[in-house]
C-alpha cells in the first residue's frame, strides 16, 4: 500500500464518526464543510415552514463537520407528494413528443418508500426503478444518511440519493431529498432538488418543498435488508480520486482520462489493478453528495452487459443455442415469414439479420419510426416491430445495420428458448440467467438487479437497454470482461469461443464492419477499435467497448485497464477514447505485438 494511503488511514481513525460516513460514500462535501452549529441553506425553519427559491449548492444536503449521531430512528414509510420548481435547460424536439416535458416537470404523486435504518444509514426496501402511474417518470432511491444537527432543536435530519429515470426509456437525472424527523412520526416537509441528469435530449433543474407524511412500522424483512446492504457496501471496489492514480503510478496524468466538455460528463472513472479511480461528480449545482450512490443509465450498454451476456450463458450451458432459427422460437407471425429463412440468435445480436432499410450508418436506428418500437408499453407491439419492420435485403451474416429491435428480438426468442428446457418453464431469460448466472455472482448492486421491461403480463425484459447502473457497477463488470476474462474463482461462465470474439482475443474473428467506419467493428453485442494509428503500433490493435446513447463509453484495454466515461451530450469528444488509451498505454502496453492481458487474481 503506498504511504500516503496508510497515513490517510491513521488520520481516518482519528476523524469523527461523520467524516468516516461521509469518505465512505464519497462525498468530499461533507468532510469540508463548516460547521458553524446554524446552517443557512435549508435549515429547521425553511423545512417547517419556510420557502424554497432557488437551488442551492448541493453541500447544503451532505452532514456538515459538526453533525451528531442520529438521536430518532426511522423505520416505516415515507409518503411524498406536491410539486417543484422547474428549469427548463435543453429539450430537443427529435427526441420528444407532444407533452413530454410539461410531464417531465411534475413528479409522481405516488411515492411511498418503506426505509430501515441502520446506525446512521437509511436502507431503502426496493431498489431499481419503480413503476408508477406517473406518464413520464419512475423513481429510484439509494441508501441515505441520518445525522442531527445542533440548530435543529433535536429533530434528526436524514437525506436520500434518489433518481428520477424515464419510463420505457433511459433518460436519470439525480437528486437529494432531505426532511427531518423523529421517531414517533412527526416529520418536517422534504427539500428536494436535481441539478444534474445523463439525458441527451432533456435537461431539468428541478427543486422545492414536497408535502412528506412518515408511518413508522416494522418493514418486513428488515433484518435482511440492512445485512445485504452491508455486504453490498463492503464488497465495493475500493474508490480512490482519478488524482490518485497519479501518486500509486508516477508519469500518469490523470486529466488525460476526462474527454468532452465537463458540463456533458457525469462522472468517468478507470479500473485497474484491482483499484476503482473515479472522478468526482460534479453538478450544476456543486459536487453530487453522495456519489457512490448516483444513479447512471446503461442505455446499450445492455447490448452488451444484458443481451451478449444471456446468449454467451445460454450457450455455455446449452451448447447450439446461438444457432437455433428465430422463426422457430418467435411467437408472432411477421418471424414465420420467408425473410426470417436462415436467421440464427447469433445474428440477431451481431444485428446482422440482413433485414433493412438502409445501411447507412444509424440510419435506420434515428428514423422517426423507431419510435413506433420505443414508445409502446405491450410486448406483443414491440415484438410485432421487430418481426416486421424492415425487408430483407442480404444474407444473414453478411451486413451489420445497427437495430435495438433485434436485440429486443433475441430476448424474446431466449425466453422462448429456456422456457421450453425441462424444468424451466416459468422461469426468465434475465431474473434466471443473466442475474443469477454472472451479474450477481460477480457483485452488482441491487439497484442493476432490475431491468426495464414491457408494460403488460409477459413483463419480456428490453435487452438493448434498461438497466441502472451505480458506478461500482460498471468498473466490475469491465473488471469482469477484461482482466477476469469472464471468470469467477477460474470458472468460466461464458461460452469461451463466443467471448473470445467479442472481447477480440481471436484474430480470426474480428467481427462486422460498422457501416462505413472502417477502423470499428461490432460483434455478439460488443463494439471494437483499431488503435493502431493513435497508439503507433505495428499491426491493427482492437480494442473492444461498450457504448450506450449520447456519449457512454466502457473500454477494456488489452493491458488489464478498463476506462469508462459517462456523458450526455452526444458530442464526438465525449466518446472518442483515443487520449484515455494513450495514457492507459504508460500502464502496459496495448498494441496487438506485444500487449499480454493480465489474469484477474
Amino acid at each position: 500500500m503506498p504511504v500516503w494511503r496508510a497515513v490517510i488511514g491513521a488520520l481516518a481513525a482519528l476523524a469523527l464518526p461523520v467524516m468516516l460516513m461521509a469518505a465512505a460514500t464519497g462525498d468530499a462535501a461533507a468532510i469540508g464543510a463548516a460547521g458553524t452549529g446554524t446552517r443557512a441553506p435549508l435549515d429547521r425553519d425553511t423545512l417547517l415552514s419556510g420557502t424554497y427559491r432557488r437551488s442551492v449548492d448541493l453541500s447544503a444536503y451532505a452532514p456538515p463537520a459538526d453533525a451528531l449521531p442520529p438521536t430518532h430512528r426511522f423505520e416505516g414509510r415515507l409518503r411524498l407528494s406536491g410539486q417543484p420548481s422547474t428549469r427548463t435547460l435543453v429539450a430537443l424536439d427529435g427526441f420528444l413528443g407532444p407533452g413530454d416535458v410539461a410531464a417531465a416537470r411534475t413528479l409522481p404523486q405516488d411515492i411511498d418508500i418503506a426505509f430501515v435504518q441502520d446506525g446512521d444509514v437509511l436502507v431503502p426496501a426496493r431498489r431499481g426503478p419503480i413503476p408508477g402511474t406517473h406518464p413520464w417518470w419512475e423513481l429510484v432511491v439509494e441508501a441515505g444518511r441520518a445525522w442531527n444537527e445542533p440548530g435543529d432543536a433535536g429533530w434528526t435530519r436524514a437525506a436520500i440519493p434518489f433518481a428520477l429515470v424515464q419510463r420505457n426509456a433511459n433518460c436519470t437525472h439525480n437528486g437529494v431529498l432531505m426532511l427531518l424527523f423523529k421517531s414517533d412520526g412527526q416529520v418536517s416537509r422534504a427539500a428536494m432538488q436535481v441539478s444534474s441528469e445523463t439525458c441527451h435530449y432533456l435537461q431539468l433543474d428541478l427543486w422545492g418543498l414536497l408535502e412528506a407524511a412518515y408511518v413508522p412500522g416494522p418493514v418486513a424483512g428488515s433484518d435482511a435488508l440492512v445485512a445485504a446492504h452491508a455486504r453490498e457496501v463492503a464488497a465495493r471496489l475500493p474508490v480512490w480520486p482519478m488524482s490518485a492514480l497519479a501518486v500509486d503510478h508516477p508519469g500518469i496524468n490523470p486529466d488525460r482520462f476526462a474527454i468532452g466538455a465537463p458540463r456533458g460528463r457525469s462522472v468517468h472513472g478507470v479500473v485497474f489493478e484491482g483499484v476503482h479511480y473515479r472522478s468526482g461528480c460534479d453538478t450544476r449545482h456543486g459536487a453530487y453528495p453522495y456519489c457512490d450512490a448516483m444513479d447512471l443509465p446503461s442505455y446499450s450498454l445492455a447490448k452488451s452487459a444484458v443481451a451478449g451476456i444471456a446468449l454467451m450463458r445460454m450457450e455455455r450451458l446449452h451448447p447450439g443455442v446461438a444457432d437455433l432459427p428465430v422463426s422457430d422460437f418467435a411467437r408472432a407471425s411477421g418471424c414465420m415469414t420467408a425473410r426470417w429463412d436462415r436467421v440464427r440468435f447469433r445474428h440477431l445480436l451481431d444485428m446482422a439479420t440482413g433485414q433493412h432499410d438502409s445501411p447507412a450508418y444509424m440510419a435506420d436506428e434515428d428514423d422517426v419510426r423507431v419510435r413506433d418500437f420505443l414508445a409502446p408499453d405491450t410486448h406483443a407491439q414491440r415484438l410485432a416491430f421487430a418481426c416486421e419492420a424492415y425487408p430483407r435485403r442480404d444474407a444473414p451474416g453478411t451486413r451489420w445495420v445497427y437495430h435495438t429491435s433485434d436485440t429486443y428480438l433475441l430476448g424474446t426468442v431466449l425466453q422462448e428458448a429456456l422456457r421450453r428446457l425441462p424444468g424451466r418453464e416459468g422461469e426468465d431469460i434475465f431474473d434466471d440467467v443473466v442475474w443469477a448466472g454472472v451479474l450477481g455472482p460477480i457483485g452488482l448492486s441491487p439497484t442493476a438487479r432490475v431491468t426495464r421491461r414491457s408494460h403488460d403480463a409477459a413483463r419480456q425484459p428490453l435487452f438493448g437497454f434498461g438497466l441502472t447502473l451505480l458506478g461500482d457497477d460498471i468498473a466490475k463488470l469491465a473488471r469482469f470482461l477484461g482482466t477476469g476474462r469472464g471468470r469467477i474463482d477460474g470458472r468460466q461462465l461464458l461460452d469461451p469461443t463466443m467471448f473470445a470474439a467479442a472481447m477480440q482475443r481471436d484474430p480470426q474473428r474480428r467481427g462486422l464492419q460498422a457501416a462505413t467506419l472502417e477502423r470499428y467493428r461490432y460483434q455478439h453485442g460488443f463494439w471494437a477499435r483499431d488503435l493502431q494509428p493513435e497508439l503507433g503500433c505495428a499491426g491493427p490493435t482492437w480494442v473492444p467497448f461498450m457504448s450506450g446513447f449520447g456519449g457512454i463509453t466502457v473500454a477494456m484495454f488489452p493491458n488489464g485497464v478498463a476506462w469508462y466515461n459517462v456523458a450526455d451530450d452526444g458530442l464526438l469528444a465525449s466518446i472518442d477514447f483515443a487520449a484515455p488509451a494513450l495514457e492507459a498505454a504508460k500502464l502496459g502496453p496495448i498494441c496487438s505485438d506485444d500487449a499480454r492481458a493480465p489474469q484477474q487474481p
